[in-house]
């Protein structure tokens, strides 16, 4: 009996060359990867529309249809959303690098292609990718209305708890993602600094929604929770009876679930020392000496809601 073998990560090329197709799908047919050819835009629209690819090749200059403007499209497909895009392409001036990224590749290389570091740059990214798509699944195993957001206030990712909550009260995702996207980027223009600030209230059916700041993925993506704006989260409840900042209010809540200072800091990524500045302030504010009464007096408080 032959042992079972791992699925082979699958990689679309999309170009117009037989000679780059040739070579690309032979070194890395040879390499153990699975190969998929496009050799238009609109033949690597068809293909994502019936195969989800672990990872794109995309030729930047083909006629009709470019490579920029097939991976803003690609994109577009919610299936393919997070598959990473590598740009190949003879151009290497700064606008078009530029322009790579912005359609939505992670990673550009400049032709003639150097296989050995092609393969490299395919290993880090098919790693991100799936260590991002593994954190997503944890999130959503977790049923939690968490999504993630961009500088520019456009929605970058968010689970299908969320999405579900969003139809609810605004009439349908996509009007809620624009109205998300209005109120988050003025947010976000406001905000001197994120940490502390107020959660983001987003009228609509039944009370409208809510966004609360969880703190930064990235420099450039923020991680928010989502509520119905009449329907408090447990470290809201804490923050509006207890007079907290929306950190502090955080800290309290994972000091009444029983967690450690280092716990706490692993969790909302602080520092021991940055725990312990906010747990001083926290105690001033309940009047109470130790974290023992703290977390018994905010138990009280998540317990008659």
């Amino acid at each position: 009996m032959s042992e079972p073998t791992n699925p082979r990560d699958i990689v679309l090329i999309v170009d117009d060359s037989p000679q780059t197709l040739g070579f690309l799908t032979d070194a890395l047919e040879q390499s153990g990867f699975s190969v998929l050819i496009a050799t238009s835009g609109h033949a690597a629209l068809n293909v994502v529309e019936r195969i989800t690819p672990d990872i794109i090749l995309m030729d930047a200059i083909m006629p009709e249809m470019d490579g920029f403007e097939t991976c803003t499209r690609i994109k577009t497909t919610a299936s393919v959303t997070q598959v990473p895009v590598i740009f190949m392409t003879g151009l290497s001036e700064t606008q078009h690098i530029v322009h790579a990224l912005e359609s939505g590749g992670v990673d550009y290389l400049t032709k003639p292609i150097n296989i050995d570091e092609l393969q490299a740059r395919i290993r880090v990214h098919l790693a991100n990718a799936r260590a991002a798509q593994n954190a997503r699944i944890a999130l959503d195993a977790a049923g939690r209305h968490l999504l993630a957001i961009g500088k520019d206030g456009q929605l970058r990712w968010s689970t299908p708890q969320a999405n579900h909550l969003i139809e609810l009260t605004m009439g349908s995702t996509q009007a809620g993602y624009k109205a998300l996207s209005v109120s988050v980027a003025a947010w976000l223009t406001r905000q001197q600094s994120h940490k502390d600030a107020n959660p983001i209230t987003i009228p609509g059916e039944q009370g409208g929604l809510q966004l609360s700041y969880l703190g930064a993925l990235t420099s450039d993506e923020y991680l928010f929770r989502l509520t119905l704006a009449n329907q408090a989260s447990p470290d809201e409840l804490l923050r509006q009876h207890f007079g907290l900042t929306a950190r502090e209010a955080e800290v309290l809540l994972w000091i009444a679930k029983g967690k450690s200072n280092r716990d706490i800091g692993d969790i909302l990524g602080l520092s021991a020392r940055t725990v312990n500045k906010h747990l001083e302030q926290v105690y001033i504010k309940m009047g109470v000496e130790n974290r023992a009464t703290a977390a018994v007096k905010a138990a009280r408080i998540l317990h008659s809601t």
